[in-house]
């Protein structure tokens, strides 16, 4: 059976799984609302455009939430309410209490849930995961993740400004929470032992982080993370893992290299483009088969907290 899709909010992502979701044979995409009228008249083309969420809950079997943070409690319960199944994106809200109270109602719901972080699914993150359990690497010794932004918001980003503010913005929370996310699949659970936040305009400012150093432990390596936005240069993405007998990296977002001699060389043939394609396909199946009640990777609300717990711990430092 299709499942029926509905989209609240149409902005950057949102729109991106537009595409994904037309493109799907196991979803039927059936309603979306923005609550900017321009970005419902982009895609008046390509969806069934609805007058408020409510009516997008109402016609749908599963919604996606993608709108800022400090609105998705009240879409979800809304979701709740109506009984349909829930796809939401990250972070799960704007402060850990109503998270956590969140978490406990959707998990009493028994609804299908899940949230949006797109190594649950990755080729390439599935595929580092299983070196690492036949341990091809040997014993892992440390997992360092590596980010630069010249430019934050990104360039695809200048619509959503919210995200250069600290109340729910950020690359720590934007970027870094999915490297977080994957890291704990990889490593077991991942706890914050030392960090440091700088902020451009203080620690009393509005601005988000420009720099962000943390050391967190896990039962099986450490995973450190330097990251830093502004000034010139390409951005960088990098989590790379590495063990006593080899390393390997993820970079560039869906790109998978692992180490042969002194030189990095891809997993993958498939270019960049290819891979990140792969990448949402992969997801929208693991989708599917928590729709049908099936075993799928897709990331609960649940593990989404503990990321949450760690990176709001480390901005808080």
């Amino acid at each position: 059976m299709v499942h029926r899709v509905g989209i609240i909010g149409l902005g950057t992502v949102g729109s991106r799984f537009v595409e994904q979701f037309n493109n799907h044979r196991e979803f039927d995409l059936v309603a979306a609302w923005d609550v900017d009228p321009a970005a419902c008249s982009f895609h008046e083309d390509s969806v069934n455009l609805c007058s408020g969420a409510d009516e997008v809950i109402a016609n749908s079997d599963l919604v996606y939430i993608a709108v800022p943070p400090r609105h998705h409690r009240g879409y979800v319960m809304s979701c709740i309410a109506a009984n349909t199944a829930i796809f939401c994106e990250k972070p799960l809200g704007i402060d850990l209490v109503s998270s956590r109270e969140l978490v406990d109602a959707v998990t009493s719901s028994a609804l299908p849930a899940g949230v949006n972080f797109v190594f649950s699914a990755a080729p390439s993150a599935h595929e580092l995961q299983r070196k690492i359990e036949n341990a091809e690497f040997g014993d892992l010794t440390r997992v360092d993740l590596r980010l630069h932004f010249s430019r934050w918001p990104r360039v695809w980003h200048e619509k959503a400004q919210w995200l250069r503010l600290r109340d729910q913005g950020g690359w720590i929370r934007e970027v870094a929470s999915h490297f977080i996310f994957l890291a704990s699949r990889l490593l077991g659970s991942i706890t914050m032992e030392s960090g440091d936040v700088y902020f451009e305009d203080g620690p009393n400012g509005v601005l988000c982080e420009t720099i962000g150093l943390a050391r967190f432990a896990s039962s099986s390596a450490p995973l450190t993370l330097a990251g830093t936005s502004q000034g010139a240069g390409p951005d960088v993405v990098d989590l790379t893992v590495r063990g006593t007998h080899g390393s390997a990296r993820i970079w560039d977002w869906y790109r998978l290299q692992q180490i042969d001699g002194d030189d990095w060389v891809d997993v993958f043939s498939s270019e960049r483009e290819v891979l990140g394609v792969d990448a949402y396909t992969s997801q929208l199946d693991q989708l599917d088969r928590m729709m049908r009640g099936e075993k799928h990777t897709i990331a609960t609300f649940a593990e989404a907290l503990s990321v949450q717990e760690c990176v709001e711990g480390l901005l808080a430092v």
